[in-house]
């Protein structure tokens, strides 16, 4: 008996909504940099954007000028439009609060950044943190973990090229936002027959394969001589254990 064609397997009921999440902000250090643009939003099983919020924070410090060069947001500009960042930072958390509390998984692409910037951002201004965000769907993770081997970068604008994914405005957080949930469907479909059926499920396996792909990286790192032997990458996920 022939095998069925993968395109006989459903992909698993998580991916028919999908909530999505990213920030653009002041720089990559998740401890002391800050939110400038935030998006949350909600997608239904066709990729359809039916529920989406954008803010724009004066983050309280000026704003590089190599982050304006990426996301396009200038220091007078976040002053002067940007709402503050205590009420950003609350309403974020808050709209994520949500879509956890009615079992919607949010997707963040490379979900450690995201969700520990908006953590120690919390923190800084008296909101209380998502500390275990769940279910967590990390399409960075999921790509590396069911496609190891392939070569080339694994930037979101090059595996949403991938998995044939429109990407416009990228490091728009809106954009980026919904390309991300948009891959992680579209890898859902690709990986049917393989992906846990739940969220919760998927979920708990991310964080093992994070472990795992930061050991490898940390590996690697190493024997071209990019970090220190006794140097390791932080492997936490959904959030850094740092």
């Amino acid at each position: 008996m022939s095998p069925e064609p993968l395109e006989m397997f459903e992909a698993p009921r998580w991916s028919h909504v999908v909530g999505v999440f990213d920030l653009e902000t002041t720089g990559i250090d998740v401890a002391s940099d800050r939110i400038v643009t935030a998006h949350v939003g909600l997608l239904d099983g066709d990729g359809g954007v039916v529920h989406a919020r954008d803010w724009l924070a004066d983050p309280g410090v000026a704003i590089p000028e190599g982050a304006s060069a990426i996301h396009g947001i200038s220091t007078e500009h976040a002053r002067a439009a940007g709402r503050a960042a205590p009420e950003v930072v609350a309403e974020v958390v808050e709209a994520l609060r949500a879509l956890f509390a009615a079992g919607i998984p949010v997707v963040a692409y490379n979900a450690p950044y995201d969700f520990s910037l908006l953590r120690y951002e919390a923190l800084r201004h008296g909101v209380e943190p998502i500390e275990r965000p769940s279910p967590v769907i990390d399409p960075l993770v999921v790509d590396k973990a069911y496609d190891r081997w392939r070569r080339g970068k694994r930037t979101l604008s090059v595996v949403a090229a991938h998995y044939a994914v429109r990407l416009d405005d990228a490091h728009q957080a809106s954009a980026d936002a919904v390309a991300a949930g948009r891959v992680a469907q579209a890898l859902a479909e690709r990986f049917a027959p393989w992906l846990p059926p739940t969220a919760e499920e998927l979920h708990t396996r991310q964080i093992a394969w994070a472990r795992a792909q930061a050991s490898s990286l940390t590996e690697y790192f190493i024997s071209i001589g990019r970090i220190d032997p006794d140097e390791t990458l932080d492997g936490g996920w959904p959030i850094r254990h740092g």
